[in-house]
């Protein structure tokens, strides 16, 4: 069988910490082709690093003379949707890193454009090819919770501002902790709940630790340029009258050094995701499960065994397009939110 033609677009950390190694792990299917980078010489050093054949500095070129089947963008969110648009365009797959793009417009036309190419565009939310979502997933497609009426959402890091990339820089980021981690567990609850459409949102942000010199447990940020928020949080409110709170954190003062969780209610019963724990009422008793097995997995490996696997076989993804429109709406909703100090319509 012909094996899947991959072309990697930036080559910054999540390319060579993710993309690139779990490809190799799908070897079997699956050659790296091209690596491109705006700076040159770290698509070189990429391409010699993890035996890549070619590296461009331009993606266009790439994509013009290498036969690809399918595109990992692995650019700061401001250039995923020309990148994506322009990789479906050409005819190729694309998973794109999360956020789906900085504006709804943008997440719309990306939609629009692989409906148009007839490619699948699915995203990079590791935490959907989880286990644990996996099984609650199929707890709620058997109507064990009932009707999921509201959902508690948390991303918060104790001291977890980068210290690389490009992560505090809003024009290249769109913003801070709501954007970059909030979204993976606000995406998580959202897929449990069947992607609900939006109606209302009220969102705050804050800036509080970020622009001052501090302790930083994943390396030391400009503090002096830092741009975006550190905290942020917002409440979803959707048209079939659930709801979700979200909590999102680069820094803050808590206990723990990192939190991501999800937590589902139900009217028959109830889950906290991360690790899974089921709470029910049955038989004149109140009960809390917890699997006595789950299995180890690697949910980026996942993701990409996943995604190689619909490229090839022509398996949906399972994070598809219109969700992630559904997905900025809510963020983009929630940033306007905390600038007017009003509840914003979707």
């Amino acid at each position: 069988m012909k094996k899947l033609k991959v072309g990697i677009i930036g080559s910054g950390g999540i390319a060579q910490s993710q993309h690139i190694p779990n490809y190799l792990k799908c070897s079997d299917d699956v050659e790296i082709v091209g690596v491109c980078d705006i700076n040159i010489e770290k698509a070189k050093e990429c391409a010699e690093k993890w035996g890549i054949p070619n590296y461009y500095s331009d993606y266009e070129t790439m994509l013009s003379e290498l036969e690809i089947d399918a595109v990992s963008v692995c650019t700061p969110n401001k250039f995923h949707a020309e990148i994506t648009k322009a990789v479906l365009k050409a005819g190729c797959h694309v998973i794109c890193e999360k956020p789906p793009a900085i504006s709804v417009q943008e997440a719309e036309e990306m939609a629009q454009t692989a409906k148009e190419a007839n490619k699948f565009l699915t995203f990079g939310f590791h935490f959907r090819h989880s286990p644990e979502v996996g099984l609650l997933k199929e707890y709620i497609d058997n109507n064990e919770f009932g009707s999921i009426y509201a959902a508690r959402a948390t991303a918060m890091r104790r001291r977890g501002i980068p210290g690389w990339g490009v992560f505090t820089n809003k024009e290249l980021q769109g913003g801070g902790a709501l954007i970059d981690i909030g979204v993976h567990m606000l995406d998580t609850a959202l897929y449990l709940m069947g992607y609900p459409e939006p109606d209302t949102v009220l969102g705050v942000t804050y800036q509080k630790i970020g622009n001052k010199k501090g302790i930083g447990l994943m390396g030391d940020w400009d503090w002096e340029n830092f741009s975006v928020e550190d905290f942020s949080r917002g409440l979803i409110v959707f048209k079939n009258g659930s709801s979700i709170s979200l909590d999102a954190a680069f820094a803050a003062n808590v206990e723990k050094d990192d939190v991501m969780q999800v937590s589902i209610m139900g009217d028959k019963g109830g889950a906290d995701v991360f690790p899974v724990k089921i709470f029910q009422e049955k038989y004149n008793s109140l009960l809390d499960t917890t699997p006595a097995y789950m299995p180890k997995t690697d949910y980026h490996e996942t993701q990409f065994r996943r995604f190689v696997d619909s490229c090839i076989h022509g398996i949906e993804p399972i994070s598809k397009p219109e969700e992630a429109v559904i997905l900025q709406k809510i963020i983009n909703g929630l940033y306007e939110s905390a600038s007017t100090g009003e509840a914003v319509k979707i």
